[in-house]
């Protein structure tokens, strides 16, 4: 989601189904993804309206020419969970996700380089990908549960230099819940023009709720037909606060 696509988190509390899964990026990690269960993702994708679907490498391509025309965006992801990879490859692998039909990509940068005080070889790895992927929008993964107080600044500075299109607080739940206190954090280091995405241990209608209030754009869950299905069952309840 990038320049007039970006949907900068909205304050009102009256988050409708739609309204709710137009910020979610429903998702599917797996290293035993099989076809029926991402048949299942697309159409709970298809169902539910969802912001993007975000798969695996291996099926963006699928994913793409699934959902064309839908208007949902395809997601895909570099170097998860490690980062590890040569920045060559990570930008490799980058192209090679716009050429399948990737809409947007998130990039798990080379953590150990910051932590390393190794800032040019961090900031160089995710301006590979950037420039790999053109007009594609990066979203880089800081992992900010893993640093410290002057590492998480200098990550979000870098990554902006760098030219991402938005910070990502985490990884997944198994680096760190998300939080409303990380995404304000983002939110007020970041300029306007750049996107914030919470991720992390996402589950209830709840926890999408105060994540966009404190500011973000939009939230990467596993959990995303549960979370609709929490909201439809909150809006069936006369005497339930509206989301």
């Amino acid at each position: 989601m990038s320049g007039s696509e970006k949907v900068h988190g909205e304050r009102s509390e009256n988050y409708q189904v739609s309204r709710l899964a137009s910020r979610i990026q429903s998702t599917i990690i797996s290293n035993c993804l099989t076809e029926q269960r991402w048949q299942k993702h697309v159409a709970e994708c298809l169902q539910y309206r969802f912001h993007a679907a975000m798969v695996p490498a291996a099926w963006v391509k699928k994913t793409a020419e699934a959902l064309r025309g839908s208007g949902i965006r395809v997601a895909s992801f570099v170097d998860l969970p490690f980062g590890t990879m040569t920045s060559a490859g990570k930008a490799f692998e980058a192209a090679r996700l716009v050429q399948d039909g990737a809409d947007e990509i998130d990039l798990m940068p080379n953590v150990g380089f910051l932590l390393s005080n190794m800032e040019k070889a961090y900031s160089e790895d995710i301006r590979g990908v950037v420039e790999a992927a053109r007009s594609v929008p990066i979203k880089v993964m800081l992992e900010l549960p893993l640093l410290g107080p002057k590492q998480r600044e200098r990550a979000v500075a870098l990554s902006i230099e760098a030219g991402v299109a938005y910070l990502k607080n985490a990884s997944s739940g198994a680096v760190g819940i998300a939080t409303p206190e990380d995404i304000r954090f983002l939110r007020r280091r970041a300029p306007a023009h750049i996107g914030i995405k919470a991720s992390g241990g996402i589950k209830t209608v709840l926890q999408v709720r105060e994540l966009l209030l404190a500011g973000a754009d939009v939230v990467g869950t596993s959990a995303g037909a549960q979370i609709m299905q929490e909201q439809a069952e909150a809006d069936r309840q006369p005497d339930s606060e509206p989301y």
